[in-house]
């Protein structure tokens, strides 16, 4: 096996290292401490912090190894560090979304609703990690662990960096058109978007109202599906349904779409569907009853009518102060005229209802996350076509990693399941990790 780079590393399970902390067997304070001794170490390479918040941090894993002496426990993740995208706020400290117009943000006042559920479950936060300007295209200075002259994937660079590199167990980020899944992909590591929309947005410098979800990084799909189960919202939860212990039904989906894919690409998918044969699960291949490509264009039709709508007042700015990718988008979306919009999203409306009625016994999809594995350079954060029909589609989404290239680069593979099913569909992804997932 080939040694990874020292830029690499394990930073650990998730449900092992909150036993331990409630067992005594590992303290809060030691863990956190890790965490920041691996930072210093690595972070000069890999630049995936915006800011730490190391006092703030240790102050809290001190109460919180008191807490566990006299037997409190606050969640399932009491003392397990996060890191938070700088587009999500956390309370004391400014959310700078990676841009100039924002160089000056006051301190946040409050916590992101999503960071208050990770508080109340018991996480630590542990710093801002760099996100690409307002989670769109224009570039952050986080680097791929795997290879520093790559790209880790946008918008959510640093949070997949920094899990990547063993710099924090857990990491958020969001997803509009690819941006938790591709980093997962391109840095190697696991990542869960929940059902589009699904985790509540309050606190989160908007993109695109109708497709802005939080997701969650973690080494492997365990730990990033333990994350989601912990403060999964209520109305999920409840729908709640275990998963059998009969063989579950996969499919591995096949479109012209993906026929650019390179051939690393494909003998990881083929390999994928050999892992799950071998444990037994229902495997077929069958074609997508949709036009994937036209469900793409619409994905990009929408998202930047709604970008276009959402931060127009972002061309206000003085010149130089907002990056270009993000003002073209812009500019795009507020020349869609409001009868484009809407016919785009019904017929994705139509799309969604096709797709998952053709496939009624399907517990999960199997899909290659890339074309191809990181780019060289970080002025492309790459390819996204793969990942944002899935968006569109609105279910939840794991990437999984499937193993390295030729050219030892990481390489993700998608599992995808039917909206509003995440909270059973962590419990398959898990099963399919157990047979599939591969480092």
């Amino acid at each position: 096996m080939m040694e990874k780079p020292k830029t690499v590393t394990d930073p650990g399970r998730v449900d092992v290292l909150a036993k331990q902390i409630r067992d005594g067997a590992l303290s809060p304070v030691e863990l956190v401490q890790h965490y920041l001794d691996r930072i210093e170490t690595v972070e000069p390479q890999v630049e995936a912090w915006r800011e730490l918040c190391a006092d703030a941090a240790l102050e809290e894993a001190t109460i919180q190894e008191t807490e566990i002496r006299s037997g409190t426990i606050r969640g399932p993740l009491h003392g397990i560090p996060v890191g938070v995208k700088d587009i999500i706020d956390v309370a004391g400290v400014p959310t700078r979304c990676n841009s100039k117009s924002r160089a000056d943000a006051a301190p946040a006042t409050a916590d992101a609703e999503v960071v208050t559920a990770l508080r109340v479950a018991g996480a630590i936060i542990l710093g801002k990690t760099h996100t690409t300007e307002f989670a769109f295209r224009d570039i952050s200075p986080a680097r791929n662990p795997y290879n520093l002259d790559h790209t880790p994937g946008g918008s959510s660079s640093g949070s997949g960096a920094a899990v990547s590199a063993g710099m924090v167990p857990v990491a958020l980020g969001t997803q509009t058109m690819a941006s938790v899944n591709r980093p997962a992909a391109y840095c190697g590591i696991a990542a869960f978007k929940p059902s589009t929309r699904l985790m509540p947005g309050g606190g989160v410098a908007p993109l695109s109202y109708l497709y802005d979800t939080v997701g969650f990084y973690g080494w492997s799909v365990a730990d990033a599906a333990t994350v989601f189960e912990a403060i999964c919202p209520s109305h999920a939860r409840m729908h709640r349904i275990a998963a059998t212990d009969s063989a579950l039904n996969i499919t591995v989906l096949q479109d012209p779409f993906i026929e650019n894919a390179n051939s690393d690409i494909h003998k990881s998918i083929d390999q994928t569907e050999a892992s799950l044969k071998e444990a037994d699960y229902n495997v077929v291949r069958q074609d997508a009853p949709i036009d994937i490509a036209a469900l793409q264009e619409l994905h990009r039709l929408t998202m930047e009518y709604d970008i276009g709508h959402t931060q127009k007042g972002l061309l206000d700015e003085p010149e130089g102060s907002v990056g270009s990718f993000l003002c073209e988008a812009i500019r795009r979306g507020l020349e869609t005229s409001v009868g484009e919009y809407a016919e785009g999203r019904r017929a994705i409306d139509i799309a969604r209802h096709t797709f998952f009625n053709h496939f009624p016994e399907t517990d999960a999809f199997i899909w290659p996350a890339t074309p191809k594995t990181a780019p060289k350079g970080l002025e492309w954060t790459g390819d996204a076509s793969y990942i944002s029909p899935w968006t569109a589609l609105g279910g939840p989404v794991v990437t999984m990693p499937v193993g390295l290239s030729s050219e030892k680069m990481p390489i993700g593979c998608l599992v995808a399941g039917t909206p509003g099913s995440d909270y059973r569909f962590a419990s398959m992804a898990r099963k399919i990790a157990d047979a599939a997932e591969t480092h």
